[in-house]
């Protein structure tokens, strides 16, 4: 049995608008694991371009787990975004230097931490991730949608901003399907399982806890 090639950069043959993102993307502030894809419309190159607002001065990382699925026009905000909000002005006056420079002396602008993008997560057409938001394994974020707060394992977020539709499963299958860890098994498990995962998830789960392997 075999599975295609996680270190690919195109995994289907004559289609170079569709990669697997970790071959593509080389930048020390964004880790992705095997198999997640990201499908652009023009280019692939196009995923960096999405990553806004990143600096190496504000230290925060984009990290995407593996088995995801990343819609076009996917974007990213990081921290560099951020100003201050409790100030007189939010206007970044030391960016600008000369005698402005020293503006931000004893000062800081607020970091909200990673963004974090879990394992086998589904980010539909032009959704936006906020600075410092994680979202669980096996989320599902509708199209055109906001994401401003974390999203729960399992769940279908949508809207501006998004808000929870419904979970995907009950909270004891989620449980089952966390505990399972399916997307760090071994290539050659996931492919003999493949089947499975694509079909009705309380049969997979039956099967793969029972499983000796």
């Amino acid at each position: 049995m075999t599975a295609p090639d996680p270190n690919a950069a195109f995994p289907l043959a004559g289609y170079n608008r569709l990669c697997f993102l970790k071959n593509v993307v080389h930048h020390p502030q964004i880790s992705v694991g095997d198999y997640t894809y990201y499908d652009d419309f023009e280019t692939v190159e196009n995923f960096l371009r999405q990553v806004r607002y990143l600096f190496d001065f504000t230290g925060d990382c984009l990290r995407i787990g593996k088995f995801c699925m990343i819609a076009s026009g996917v974007e990213f905000i990081m921290n560099g975004a951020n100003h201050l909000t409790g100030a007189v002005s939010a206007y970044p006056f030391a960016v600008f230097g000369h005698d402005w420079q020293g503006a931000m002396a004893g000062k800081a602008y607020p970091t909200k931490g990673d963004t974090v993008i879990g394992n086998d997560v589904w980010l539909g057409y032009r959704a936006a991730i906020m600075p410092g938001i994680t979202i669980g394994d096996g989320a599902i974020v509708g199209a055109y949608s906001v994401v401003t707060r974390d999203v729960p394992p399992y769940s279908v977020v949508g809207g501006n901003p998004a808000q929870l539709l419904r979970p995907r499963f009950e909270a004891a299958t989620v449980q089952r399907l966390l505990a399972l860890r399916w997307w760090d098994w071994p290539t050659a498990k996931i492919t003999r399982y493949a089947g499975l995962l694509t079909g009705d998830v309380h049969t997979f789960l039956n099967e793969a806890e029972s499983s000796v392997d």
